[in-house]
């Protein structure tokens, strides 16, 4: 498990190679053109300018530390329950051999409900981007761990260039200063270590010294309890991303509201 990351990009640079073979880029574009797009950000600010926390709540099937983390996985229900208990926004992963996503999965989600859709994946490549443009992805995630500044400067320009908004994750200062260079509003810091896979929510805490007033800190990772989201919340992060909580729970979108509101 030590340095699965590496083993992940590794992966997706050989996802993106087939796929290219397989869907040309003016094929793909077709596909993109054809899709509406959600205001992302604009869906997360509106919770915020009403006093509330706003989730963006994840449809995760599995991850390569905790295993399977819901049998019974039906998005769409998962998506509607979501939208039904006060989640701004849905992150849907679409990783199938480490978290066992899919794209259908996000297909299915987006199209149970009139929320915003963050594309969860490990992207290496413009590719990807217009990809997640063409299944109706609304936003992307730039992971700072596995993205050198420059590319991960070009990626988000590409992605704005879709009209997508980009949430750019990172994990200790150094990443937080590569990502302060992106003209993204969206910091997600991850509370869990991608090459560990410790998790500790004040590394969320530890970094907001770093952040300007017009950013919007995204906490992500280890928000298990009312007690988590009210230290957060003490602290101004009023923005979350979880997953496993929800997914563990009998109905998912409850547990959101219980959680949260």
């Amino acid at each position: 498990m030590s340095d699965i990351l590496d083993r992940i990009i590794a992966v997706k640079r050989e996802e993106v190679a087939a796929a290219m073979r397989s869907t040309p880029l003016e094929a793909l574009k077709l596909e993109a053109s054809a899709r509406d797009l959600r205001d992302f950000v604009g869906a997360l600010r509106a919770k915020h300018a009403a006093g509330n926390a706003a989730v963006i709540a994840e449809i995760k099937k599995a991850s390569p530390s905790k295993g399977v983390l819901r049998e019974h996985f039906v998005p769409a229900d998962i998506a509607r329950s979501y939208a039904a208990h006060g989640a701004a926004c849905l992150s849907v992963l679409t990783d199938e051999q480490f978290f066992q996503g899919s794209v259908r999965y996000l297909e299915e989600a987006r199209a149970a409900c009139t929320l915003p859709v963050l594309r969860k994946d490990f992207i290496v490549d413009a590719y990807q981007i217009l990809e997640a443009r063409a299944m109706g992805a609304d936003a992307i995630l730039l992971i700072a761990a596995a993205l050198d500044t420059p590319l991960m400067q070009d990626l988000e320009a590409y992605a704005h260039s879709l009209g997508l908004a980009v949430l750019v994750e990172v994990h200790d200062r150094n990443e937080m200063e590569q990502a302060l260079t992106l003209k993204t509003p969206l910091l997600g810091i991850n509370n869990r270590n991608l090459r560990t896979f410790e998790t500790s929510i004040q590394t969320s805490l530890d970094m907001l010294d770093m952040i300007p007033q017009d950013r919007i800190v995204v906490t992500e990772s280890g928000i298990l309890s009312r007690t988590d989201v009210d230290t957060m919340r003490a602290a101004n992060v009023n923005t979350f991303l979880v997953g496993e909580a929800f997914m563990r729970a009998d109905q998912p979108g409850e547990e959101l509201a219980r959680m949260f509101f």
